[in-house]
């Protein structure tokens, strides 16, 4: 058995390409745990074992790897680096102390390096940086670290250097001289020195004094100023020469926090707040942060980090607040695609279970002691979305369930039955989310969806009040029916809820009170389906005013039909209009593209609301945008930026539509009809 600080858990961060995975089988091959080094061209990585994965070439999915060095356990979580696959990287974050953010030294800093790396220093985790790659053509790396510095701060420093043919790296804590391009050795040493003790006021006031700071006494408060943020090593690495890979392990063993170093997970419970202390004999407690399935047969494996406490098989434990207990099973320890079986999880360690179906991501377990929740990063909310059809008559359950599944593993892939356009629509960061979902779906359970884009959902409201009078009468030789009804409607406040505002003014008795419930059931049918283009009503204030009832033909059925035609009669004469879906849009965009996406999201009918300068010469546009203008807003900032812009949308409220946009929409709804 592990013993907790004898743990390190590291998660791989940063840009797509920047060479995560490839690290990950560095390590894996260079502490022996495979005899070939696995690569992402040569599809014979561990970590990229999905056939997507293998087919796109880059990591979709988290995995979990797992090596021995210096007689510590190394846990490695390989996170996607791509903005469509950004969800399982942010659920991963909670699981691991220590953040290593990778960035490419050909490709510098690009869009999901700077919001990883956002997302890291939110929760407070001790971060690594490391410039992978270090052997690239024509990269100036004193420009890459003047931009890393000022992107990220002053206290990123250099950790190694590359030896000036780049093919090691030159330890800069514990030597003061060597032959390194890209700068002196010695004043390498200096700022990070500097940086660390900041984090200790004993020593920093020795190292004012003029003493000499012994090498051992630096590697003791290291992990104090990792924590503390004063230092943010960079280090270097080739992972396909596997150049600098010894070295980055050393540091993570050396200088990196253990689970019992770190600052312990909150368990929060309304006001309350449990901090879960690093201790296998303590109460347990772990967090759900992925679940994934397996691609031949199927099963479920949900991998948890422990906080506290020992797991083993005949465990009784709990899911957030059930009474319910659950026996684990098998415990497991991940290596990417394959698994073994261990006879306990620590408290600290990172375990696997399989066949467990409760579990889903962000899920507390216990063995009772605890309640509440662990809070982990939001993703971002899916705005990119389809209208999926069966290929296939007959295939709508199987769907459905597929897609419950791909659900699961995925926080940022979402999916809803749309109530007003009857459509089932998937929801993801971007097209190309969606379609490696889809291919994902037919792969694993041999399923094709025919895909459209979905309809957006708009309403209908009112302007002016008006009046509606309308008289049912029925006669068919036995008992008739009859229900005359008059109303008055108006206006409501924009965005009410509920969208119907029905008050019942009747007085006198003109029309008995148990034929209320059918005069709303019938204004209500309308309310659904609306009077100028098919779509619900919202913002409607209806009065019941007035009416005639007969002691023996009025039935229910007929103050039905009254009410609803009443209530047509009035929103006719009430000046009905279309609303439409605003979107609040936040854009990240590199500075030199701000006039054209402005200019971009103006000619969009977008309202710009405001600007935020970013580190590393980014701005963010705040924006409100009608949604049906950026649906396909995904491949359009791409292509205006290069890839390097990102952007997140949420439901704002609704707004009346143009009348020219309004007449579009009324024809196009005219000639449907027409066809049906």
């Amino acid at each position: 058995m592990v013993d907790s600080g004898d743990i390190r858990n590291v998660v791989l961060i940063g840009h797509g390409g920047s060479g995560k995975t490839s690290l990950a089988e560095a390590m894996l091959h260079k502490t022996g745990v495979t005899n070939r080094l696995g690569s992402v061209d040569e599809k014979t990585s561990i970590c990229d074992y999905y056939d997507e994965e293998k087919e796109h070439q880059h990591s979709i999915q988290s995995a979990c790897v797992h090596v021995t060095h210096a007689n510590k356990l190394i846990n490695v979580i390989d996170t996607p680096g791509y903005p469509d696959f950004i969800g399982p990287a942010i659920k991963a974050i909670p699981a691991a102390e220590t953040a290593i953010l990778v960035i490419s030294a050909a490709t510098g800093i690009e869009t999901n390096t700077r919001k990883m790396f956002q997302l890291a220093t939110e929760a407070n985790m001790p971060r690594v940086i490391v410039i992978n790659k270090m052997d690239a053509e024509n990269v100036v790396f004193s420009e890459l670290i003047n931009n890393i510095q000022d992107t990220f701060g002053s206290q990123c420093r250099c950790a190694n250097l590359p030896a000036a043919d780049k093919s090691s790296v030159i330890d800069c804590i514990e030597n003061e001289s060597g032959d390194s391009s890209l700068m002196d050795v010695g004043q390498a040493h200096t700022e990070l020195i500097e940086s660390v003790i900041e984090a200790n006021d004993e020593l920093m006031e020795s190292y004012l004094g003029g003493e000499e700071i012994p090498v051992e006494k630096i590697a003791a408060v290291f992990v104090e100023a990792l924590k503390a943020g004063t230092v943010i090593p960079i280090v270097f690495t080739n992972a396909r020469s596997e150049s600098g890979i010894q070295e980055l392990m050393d540091m993570i063993v050396k200088y990196t926090p253990s689970p019992v170093q770190a600052s312990p997970a909150q368990l929060k419970n309304a006001e309350n707040v449990t901090e879960l202390k690093t201790d296998a004999a303590g109460p347990l407690a772990g967090l759900v942060f992925r679940i994934g399935f397996d691609p031949r047969s199927n099963m479920k494996y949900s991998t948890i980090r422990l906080f506290s406490g020992t797991i083993k098989s005949d465990t009784n434990i709990h899911r957030n607040d059930d009474k319910k207990g659950i026996r684990p099973g098998h415990i497991l320890k991940a290596q990417g695609g394959e698994t073994e079986q261990v006879d306990v999880g620590v408290a600290g360690d990172i375990i696997t279970l399989a066949k467990v179906e409760e579990l889903k991501i962000g899920d507390l377990i216990h063995d009772g002691s605890f309640s509440g929740k662990i809070d982990m990063p939001a993703a971002p909310e899916p705005m990119f979305s389809l209208a999926l059809e069966p290929a296939t008559r007959g295939d709508e359950q199987k769907i459905s369930t597929a897609l419950e599944r791909l659900c699961e593993e995925d926080p940022c892939f979402k999916t809803s039955r749309d109530q007003q356009t009857k459509e089932l629509v998937a929801n993801g960061l971007g097209d190309l989310h969606l379609r490696v979902i889809l291919e994902k779906m037919h792969n694993r359970f041999k399923l094709t969806v025919n895909t459209k884009e979905p309809k957006i959902p708009y309403r209908e409201t009112i302007t002016v009040k008006a009046e509606g009078h309308y008289r049912h009468k029925k006669q068919t030789g036995g008992a008739g029916q009859f229900g005359e009804v008059y109303l008055r409607v108006e206006p409501a406040e924009r965005n009410s809820d509920p969208p119907l505002q029905f008050s019942w003014d009747i007085f006198g008795g003109s029309i008995p009170g148990q034929f209320e419930p059918a005069i709303f059931k019938g204004i209500n049918e309308v309310m659904q389906t609306g009077v100028v283009a098919g779509f619900p009503l919202q913002d409607v204030a209806v009065s019941i005013y007035d009416g005639k009832h007969h002691p023996v033909d009025s039935k229910e059925v007929a103050f039905r039909a009254a009410g609803k035609g009443a209530f047509i009669d009035a929103l006719q004469k009430a000046k009905a209009v279309l609303l439409e879906p605003i979107v609040n849009m936040e854009v990240t965009i590199p500075s030199e593209n701000v006039g054209d996406i402005t200019g971009d999201l103006a000619s969009k009918r977008g309202r710009v609301q405001g600007q935020d300068t970013l580190p590393g010469n980014f701005i963010t546009i705040k924006a409100q945008v009608p949604l049906s203008e950026v649906t396909q807003y995904n491949s359009q900032l791409k292509s205006v930026t290069g890839g390097r812009g990102s952007y997140s949308m949420t439901l704002s409220h609704y707004e009346l539509v143009p009348p020219n946009v309004q007449q579009q929409i009324v024809a196009q709804y005219a000639k449907k009809k027409e066809d049906d």
